[in-house]
């Protein structure tokens, strides 16, 4: 049991080392706030939705609300197959606001479905220089696009991921989904502080329409139904090496709903972990790998304890060197995003990731799952 245990330390001196670093990035990144010059960027809103009918017009009133020139943004939502009210409260919305709203449905193109299609048939006939990408089920704050299009002008990057927070819980369930959730943007905006991109999420992307043309959008990946933010996101920063950065801006924080069954989270978990195995890049596999290897000597621990194998203090300090190095990224990066008051909410959490990890993690290999009342097989 001696190699055991010198190996799952070994792994968590390496995972410990991978978040420390990033616990270190996200603390140099500077906080972007908006400042007096006035953006001219044409900008997209690219918003693929199915069945959203209890969401969209939360999201449409708040694009109603934007502080940027309405002048220089339109919005296109691509409507896939929804079988709700998600169309019709739409056309509603358009009659009655001045918001340069266009809504297209994926019907009318025979053969495209999933967000993929959803969005490649946005862009293509969008006019804007720059692509927002976000989700129907999300709120954006007055001053999301502004901000976004003043931080494009100043860098001329290709592509800016943007930070994406759960709204206010009100169950145990949900408000460690915002402390797990968190984890997620947190490595995701460090990593690419490091110059290492690898996690973003389409509720809060923005692109060129440049960078989408010269990589040729989800070719290579249309296939798969997830990935459209991550995929793209390595695309473009294979092809445009140093222009993608993450913007840390309270002005830009989107933020979505929890998932509110414990099926739909796993379901969305599992969607989420199917595209690993695609990925092409050694450092974002690497860092997959170790995530999964530490989980699996912590679970593996817990049990060799039980069979009397190793001391229970010793699967203790296992278990208390991840919580330290965890909580202390996350209470740096839920100050962020104003939920601070969450990480408690890490101590029970620790009890389940492990084992969810190790689910959503082998059960994504099989990559059959499903989403939006769609079964989605690999």
């Amino acid at each position: 049991m001696h190699v055991f245990m010198w190996g799952c330390w070994g792994l968590l001196m390496a995972y410990g080392w991978v978040i420390l670093r990033r616990w270190y990035a996200w603390l140099k990144m500077p906080v972007v706030v908006k400042n007096s010059s006035i953006p001219q960027t044409y900008i997209s809103v690219i918003i693929p939705v199915r069945n959203e009918a209890q969401h969209i017009l939360a999201l449409l009133q708040d694009l109603e609300q934007q502080t940027y020139t309405i002048s220089n943004f339109e919005v296109i939502v691509i409507d896939d197959h929804s079988e709700d009210e998600t169309a019709s409260l739409i056309q509603k919305f358009k009659k009655k606001s001045d918001l340069p709203v266009h809504l297209i449905s994926l019907q009318d193109y025979p053969g495209r479905l999933q967000k993929k299609a959803a969005i490649t048939t946005g862009i293509t006939v969008a006019k804007g220089q720059l692509m927002v990408q976000t989700d129907g089920d999300c709120r954006v704050t007055p001053n999301w696009l502004f901000t976004l299009a003043q931080y494009y002008e100043q860098t001329n990057v290709q592509c800016i991921a943007g930070p994406v927070a759960l709204l206010e819980a009100n169950s145990l369930f949900t408000r460690m989904q915002v402390v797990e959730f968190a984890s997620l943007i947190g490595v995701g905006g460090a990593s690419i502080a490091l110059g290492k991109p690898n996690m973003c999420n389409g509720a809060n992307l923005a692109y060129t329409r440049q960078a989408f043309i010269m990589v040729q959008g989800f070719a290579g990946n249309e296939q798969l139904a997830s990935g459209d933010d991550e995929f793209l996101m390595h695309k473009i920063a294979k092809s445009f090496p140093g222009q993608i950065a993450f913007l840390k801006s309270p002005e830009t924080i989107v933020r979505t709903a929890a998932q509110a069954s414990l099926s739909t989270f796993m379901q969305q978990r599992i969607r989420w972990a199917s595209k690993w195995p695609n990925y092409s890049q050694w450092h974002i596999k690497l860092l997959a790998l170790l995530v999964f290897g530490v989980n699996l000597g912590l679970f593996s621990s817990f049990f060799i304890w039980l069979c009397r194998g190793i001391a229970g203090t010793q699967v203790v300090y296992l278990y208390f060197f991840k919580f330290l190095i965890d909580s202390l990224f996350l209470v740096t990066v839920l100050r962020f995003l104003y939920r601070k008051m969450y990480i408690a909410y890490l101590i029970p959490l620790q009890f389940v990731y492990i084992p969810y990890v190790l689910y959503t993690a082998l059960l994504g290999l099989r990559g059959t799952y499903n989403w939006k009342s769609r079964r989605v097989k690999k």
